[in-house]
């Protein structure tokens, strides 16, 4: 009995140490549902290239991820949209030196069914049909049939980034709000699947998440501008008016296996990634 203790013990004691290595070794990225498929094809061609190192990445918005930072259970928050004052002041409280690093850009895209006819529209009539002003798809040149609005919930940055930007315009005091009808979904992939099989529905995501399901809307700033798609020479030129850069936070600026991480993400290997998912490279 007592040498079957051991026995147990020592397995306890090794899978310990194996922990601590392997946590030593380790990062733990969350945040941004636009960036988690880049972040977790990042994070696979790392682990090839570095088998002794260990990065997991999820997903759950931006706010999860600056959260996650400020509580010190993740290495690096993935954010695509600005971390505010408030979650700076909250992190300085707890010795969270939060610092920003750029890793990409991305155009936000407007989808809709790919059989409903409306493939253009400007920022002030997408602004219309999201706060509910406008709930026909005939006002703006549609089918006789109720709009089904659709949007990410409120932790996301990417639903934070679209109601500032076209919702409120840019005005930092603006009071507009998505429509109450608005359905507020948990991802990116559930805005695509719902659009896929709902031709009345409308909504947004990262360009990232554009596919033959859905139709992306070209976009004007205005009814005498021209009408511009999602597309990466559009967000390179800043032709195309919904874009916005991709970010990352981390504790103080990196060092270590984190620096490690970062370094890749910049590398020309690492924004090859960011051209293959999609998005925009900040470096060439």
């Amino acid at each position: 009995m007592f040498k079957k203790g051991l026995i147990i013990l020592a397995m306890i004691l090794f899978a310990c140490t194996a922990f601590a290595g392997q946590a030593k070794n380790s990062i733990q990225i969350k945040g941004s549902d636009t960036m988690v498929n880049l972040s977790q094809a990042w994070a696979e061609k790392y682990m090839q290239e570095n088998p002794g190192d260990f990065a997991a990445v999820t997903g759950g918005g931006s706010g999860t991820g600056i959260s996650s930072l400020i509580s010190g259970t993740c290495d690096i928050a993935n954010a695509s949209r600005t971390i505010k004052a408030k979650e700076i002041a909250l992190a300085k409280e707890k010795g969270i030196n939060p610092y920003e690093i750029k890793v990409g850009l991305d155009g936000l895209a407007v989808v809709v069914n790919p059989a409903n006819p409306v493939s253009k529209l400007t920022a002030q009539q997408l602004a219309d049909i999201f706060t509910g002003k406008v709930s026909n798809w005939k006002e703006v040149g549609g089918k006789d049939q109720k709009i089904v609005i659709l949007s990410r919930e409120f932790n996301s940055g990417t639903h934070v980034y679209f109601k500032e930007h076209i919702l409120r315009k840019g005005i930092s005091d603006g009071k507009e709000e998505f429509a109450a009808g608005a359905l507020m979904l948990p991802s990116s992939q559930a805005i695509a699947d719902e659009v896929a099989g709902n031709s009345a529905a409308v909504g947004y995501y990262g360009m990232g998440y554009i596919s033959a399901k859905q139709k992306a809307i070209a976009v004007a700033k205005d009814e005498k501008s021209e009408y511009v798609e999602p597309k990466i020479e559009n967000v390179i030129s800043g032709k195309y008016p919904i874009s916005r850069p991709l970010l990352v936070y981390t504790n103080g600026e990196p060092k270590g296996l984190v620096k490690k991480f970062v370094d890749f993400m910049l590398s020309k290997e690492g924004q090859d990634i960011v051209l293959k998912t999609d998005f925009v490279p900040v470096k060439r």
